[in-house]
């Protein structure tokens, strides 16, 4: 099970920097009220990031064992 998460790590990665050496050339991109130019790499890879971070606290809100309830002292 563990070899295999591995090797679809590798996959997914593989295939993102395919994509992201296609992806070279400059787009104008909107955050909020600022017109930035950057390269469309620069935007697929912050997007990936960003993603993949919240994809690990969605996950890990998800999978977090309930505490056990507190007990009040008398």
């Amino acid at each position: 099970m563990k070899k295999a998460m591995i090797i679809m790590i590798l996959i997914v990665s593989l295939l993102s920097l395919i994509v992201f050496v296609q992806n070279r050339q400059a787009v104008e991109t909107k955050l909020l009220f600022a017109k930035i130019t950057m390269p469309l790499v620069l935007l697929l890879i912050l997007t990936f990031i960003m993603g993949s971070v919240l994809g690990l606290f969605i996950a890990g809100y998800v999978l977090r064992k309930p505490r056990p309830p507190v007990e009040k002292q008398p």
